[in-house]
């Protein structure tokens, strides 16, 4: 397995802890009122169970699991994808810490940080998915 899809992976996995501690915490508020402010963190639960689980380990089995390229480079250039990983990561601490601010904009640039981040793994991995001489073997093909 690539170090990226490791990493990709383990990240998703702590969100998991994280956002499993956040969902419990509120479960057990919703059952024993305990600390009504406890309902801030619905936000970082939502954010670290979909887009820091669900959507990191997709990500890195991804990585891991896409066809490769034939020579040196068997999955591309790699750096769009540890830019997504960064980015991806940074968009969804400033996301954890934007129920805590005080402005309306951390939000809105948590977002802007994770869709560069998935737009960067798409661009590094669009050639492990759709191979750009496949058209014209297929045309060939049939045409033969």
């Amino acid at each position: 397995m690539p170090r990226l899809s490791r990493y990709f992976i383990r990240a998703s996995l702590i969100y998991l802890l994280l956002g499993l501690t956040a969902g419990a915490l509120i479960l057990t508020n919703k059952g024993i009122p305990f600390a009504p402010l406890v309902w801030v963190l619905l936000p970082l639960h939502i954010e670290t169970m979909f887009v820091g689980w669900m959507s990191q380990l997709a990500l890195g089995v991804a990585f891991w699991i896409l066809p490769r390229l034939a020579g040196d480079a068997p999955r591309g250039n790699e750096r769009w994808s540890w830019a997504a990983l960064v980015l991806i990561n940074l968009g969804l601490i400033v996301a954890m810490a934007a129920p805590f601010s005080q402005w309306p904009w951390p939000s809105t640039l948590a977002r802007s940080l994770e869709a560069v981040g998935f737009i960067a793994f798409v661009l590094g991995n669009w050639r492990r998915i759709y191979s750009p001489t496949f058209g014209l073997q297929t045309l060939r093909r049939n045409q033969g």
